[in-house]
């Protein structure tokens, strides 16, 4: 006979995939002249095994569906959902900031969300878009905003377990492998983990990836290098970070992003000092990623140019970098076919960043509709992952998974945002728009789906 179950993963036990929040259901048609079709929903391998508790074997290249022919004997069948933390290959992952706090949440204050830490009204906004609030347990009430149908508009905070926790149920529902977790140097001088630990419980829980990028942005520079490194060996000694089982690997080591490198921002001997300490030391080395200018491959500035290909992987920031076709603006990915060259020239991994649009009207305090880079319904979002499997690429950096600050979020915001202050929606998509085409350019850059110029789902 064949039965057919399926693993939540990263549980080690067997679960109903509504308990897991997951989207990935096993199901099979009836048996038709001895063969049996089994079909599921979301990204995985599809394992096979003689009994229930294994051991269990992964068909290789398993295509959805799948089609077995019935034999004596039980089999048992399960979709192992579990992300790959070895290799950086076929994989696209979030940028995750993890950085928002309200009132009520321990701290007192409005982080993220006002410029103002004790008052938020439509004048000290600093976000762009609205997130769903629908499936939060922890709302947070904005006093004088409300939905279009009077009632209060709440928001989340970043330091409930739950609130991440939901995150990356999306992330396994969808099939997103993980996410980048952001640390900003300017704030790591008392190490502060929370959000950190938040996502280390919920990739372990639910199968998915993660690693850790230090922003260095707003830190002074007599004190990055010290304050950068003090907190990674602070990790890796006391948290043990990187011998969590879903903390990122790639050629053996553990993958580290370092953000900011930009030739205006400081000298070549700090960022040379930087990147000496990460990729040479024996304890605390890594493989490390760059990000930093887009233009790094032209870069005329003393010293920046051979700087620029020192690292492991480099990965350009292109959020704003815009081409004009018409009256449409498109994201600007052409000179990425020379990137890739001169990155593998200089022996490193080319890791694209990948946005859906764009606007900080509030954040920089602009008039609405001044900043802002049109989703087109998503069409500017698939064209990243349409160019980058164009030139083979299997990876990418999508910016970002809550980035609501400058209007690049992929998860689930409101289009039916309070009507006191600006806000950008998904102009009707629906809410889960921008995670499904996520997960639907990782199968594009993994080889589980052709290339395709049009959006292949809908709506």
């Amino acid at each position: 006979m064949i039965k057919i179950i399926i693993l939540a993963s990263g549980l080690g036990i067997l679960a109903s995939a509504a308990k897991l929040h997951a989207a990935a259901i096993l199901t099979n048609a009836p048996p038709v002249n001895g063969r049996l079709v089994i079909g599921w929903s979301s990204r995985g391998t599809l394992e096979t095994a003689q009994q229930i508790s294994g051991p269990w074997s992964p068909i290789s290249n398993a295509p959805n569906p799948y089609t077995t022919t019935i034999t004596t004997g039980a089999r048992f069948f399960r979709l192992n959902q579990s992300v790959d933390t070895t290799t950086l290959h076929k994989k696209v992952l979030c940028g995750y900031q993890g950085w928002f706090r309200c009132p009520g949440d321990g701290g007192g204050k409005w982080i993220h969300w006002s410029r103002s830490a004790s008052t938020i009204a439509p004048d000290t906004l600093t976000f762009e878009m609205w997130p769903e609030m629908a499936e939060y347990t922890n709302q947070y009430p904005a006093p004088g905003f409300t939905y279009p149908d009077g009632s209060q508009a709440s928001l989340f905070s970043s330091q409930d377990q739950q609130v991440v926790d939901r995150h990356f149920d999306w992330m396994l529902a969808y099939g997103i492998d993980g996410v980048f977790v952001q640390r900003f140097v300017v704030g790591v001088a008392n190490h502060p983990t929370n959000v950190l630990v938040h996502a280390r419980n919920a990739a372990n829980r639910t199968g998915r990836t993660f690693a850790i990028t230090y922003d260095m942005s707003g830190q002074p520079t007599n004190s990055l290098y010290s304050q950068l490194t003090n907190d990674w060996q602070w990790l890796v000694d006391n948290l043990h970070i990187t011998q969590d089982p879903r903390y990122l690997h790639h050629n053996g080591k553990p993958v580290l992003m370092v953000w900011g490198f930009f030739s205006d921002r400081f000298s070549t001997n700090l960022a040379n000092q930087i990147i000496d300490f990460f990729k040479t030391n024996t304890t605390y080395g890594v493989t490390l990623v760059g990000g930093g200018e887009w233009w790094w491959r032209t870069e005329t500035a003393r010293g920046w140019s051979n700087l620029f290909r020192r690292f492991d992987v480099y990965s350009p920031w292109n959020v704003g970098n815009v081409s004009i076709d018409g009256t449409n603006k498109y994201a600007s990915t052409a000179y990425w076919s020379q990137d890739l060259v001169a990155a593998s020239n200089a022996g490193m991994l080319y890791l694209p960043v990948i946005y859906p649009g764009f606007s900080w009207d509030n954040l920089q305090r602009l008039s609405p509709g001044t900043s802002l880079i049109r989703r087109l319904g998503g069409e500017f979002f698939w064209k990243h992952f349409y160019a980058a499997r164009n030139l083979s690429l299997d990876m990418a950096y999508v910016a970002m998974f809550d980035e609501v600050d400058e209007g690049t979020a992929i998860f689930k915001v409101s289009n039916t945002p309070p009507t006191q202050g600006h806000f950008v929606t998904y102009d009707g998509q629906p809410v889960d728009w921008y995670m499904r085409l996520t997960a639907e350019g990782s199968k594009i850059l993994n080889g589980e789906k052709s290339n395709t110029p049009i959006i292949p789902i809908s709506p």
